[in-house]
C-alpha cells in the first residue's frame, strides 16, 4: 500500500477497442463485463471516450446507462465527451437520466475536441456543427446544461443556442448537479482553456501533460478558481494515462503503437503516451501524477487485450492504492 497521497483509480472501457477488434460485434459484453470487474476490484470509476465518425465507437452516454444498470458503486465518467456535437437540452435530459439510473454516479469530462484533420472536420460537419465555433459552443452548452440541472426555467440568448422558459425533468440526483470537468493542457498554453475550466467547471482533466506540466496546470487553474471567488479545494484534478504492461518492454511498446495507430490513424503524441513495459513503471508514473496534484487517475490500456491488461493492473499496480 502506498504511503503517499491517496488517489482514485479509474479505467477507460474499450468502447473503441471493441470495434477495432471487430467492426461488427454482436454484443457489448466485453465492455460491460470489464466494468463489473473494475467495480468488484474496488476501483473508483469507469470511463468511456467519445467520437461520432472520426474514431468510431459505442455511443458514450447510452453505454454508461447500460453500465449503470450492471453496477452499484463505481462512478461513471466520460473521458472526454465532445459535448459540442450535441444540443444542450438533449444533453441535460440524458445526464439527469443516467444520474437517476445510477443513483448519482455520473461525472462528465468534456473538451472542445479536435478539427486537425479531414476526418475530424467531417465529424463536426456530419453533426451540423461548424468546427470553428466549437469552443464558444461548448461554453454556452455547459452554462445551459448546468442551469437546466437546477430545475429552474431557463432563458438563454446566445450565439449558438436560444431558449425561452425551458424547464427540464428529471433533475440530477446529485444535489449540486452532475459534475463537469473540462479538458486543459499546460503544454498547449491556451489561456482560454484555463479560464474556461476555472469559470465553468467542477474540475479539470488532462491527457498528455508530463507530471511537471500537470503540476503547473493544477496550480495555475486552481489559482484562477480562487480569484473568481470559488473554492479551489473542491476543484477536482484528473489525469488520463495511456499504458501497456508487459515484462517485455519492446513487446509492450510494439503492441501499444499498433493499438494507438489503429485508434487515431497516426501516432499523434509520441512519447507523451505511456509508460509501456514493466508494471512498476506504471505505478511509478501514477505516483508522479499524484504528487503533482492528481486526485483521480484514469488508465487506458493501449492493447487489443484489455482483459489481460486489467488483470496485470489489478495484480501489480492498483494494490498500492486500493
Amino acid at each position: 500500500m502506498s504511503t503517499g497521497p491517496k488517489v482514485k483509480l479509474g479505467v477507460l472501457l474499450p468502447t473503441r477497442g471493441l470495434l477495432l477488434a471487430d467492426p461488427n460485434p454482436r454484443d457489448a459484453d466485453r465492455v460491460l463485463d470489464l466494468a463489473q470487474m473494475v467495480e468488484q476490484a474496488g476501483l473508483d470509476s469507469v470511463w468511456v471516450g467519445d467520437s461520432l465518425t472520426a474514431k468510431p465507437r459505442l455511443e458514450p452516454l447510452s453505454t454508461l446507462a447500460a453500465v449503470a444498470a450492471r453496477t452499484q458503486r463505481v462512478r461513471l465518467g466520460t473521458a472526454v465527451l465532445l459535448a459540442a456535437l450535441r444540443h444542450p437540452v438533449l444533453l441535460a435530459q440524458t445526464f439527469a437520466t443516467i444520474d437517476l439510473i445510477s443513483r448519482g454516479r455520473l461525472i462528465v469530462a468534456a473538451g472542445i475536441g479536435g478539427a486537425f484533420n479531414e476526418a475530424q472536420v467531417q465529424e463536426w460537419q456530419a453533426a451540423g456543427v461548424d468546427p470553428k465555433g466549437r469552443a464558444a459552443r461548448l461554453e454556452e452548452l455547459v452554462e445551459i446544461v448546468k442551469d437546466l440541472g437546477s430545475g429552474q426555467a431557463v432563458d438563454h440568448t446566445g450565439k449558438h443556442f436560444n431558449l425561452a422558459q425551458v424547464k427540464m425533468q428529471p433533475q440530477p440526483v446529485q444535489t449540486a448537479g452532475v459534475p463537469i470537468l473540462l479538458a486543459c493542457h499546460w503544454r498547449a498554453g491556451r489561456k482560454a482553456q484555463f479560464q474556461r475550466a476555472a469559470r465553468l467547471a467542477n474540475g479539470l482533466i488532462s491527457i498528455s501533460d508530463t507530471p511537471d506540466e500537470y503540476r503547473q496546470l493544477v496550480q495555475h487553474v486552481r489559482g484562477l478558481v480562487g480569484e473568481l471567488g470559488r473554492d479551489p479545494r473542491s476543484f477536482e484534478a484528473t489525469m488520463y494515462l495511456t499504458v501497456n504492461m508487459d515484462s517485455n518492454t519492446s513487446k509492450a511498446a510494439s503492441d501499444a503503437n499498433e493499438f494507438l495507430t489503429g485508434y487515431y490513424g497516426a501516432d499523434i503524441w509520441g512519447d507523451r503516451w505511456g509508460p509501456f513495459g514493466d508494471p512498476e513503471r506504471v505505478k511509478q508514473r501514477i505516483e508522479e501524477y499524484v504528487e503533482a496534484g492528481a486526485q483521480t487517475v484514469i488508465v487506458r490500456f493501449a492493447s487489443f487485450d484489455p482483459q489481460r491488461q486489467l488483470d496485470i493492473f489489478l495484480d501489480r499496480v492498483a494494490p498500492a492504492w486500493v
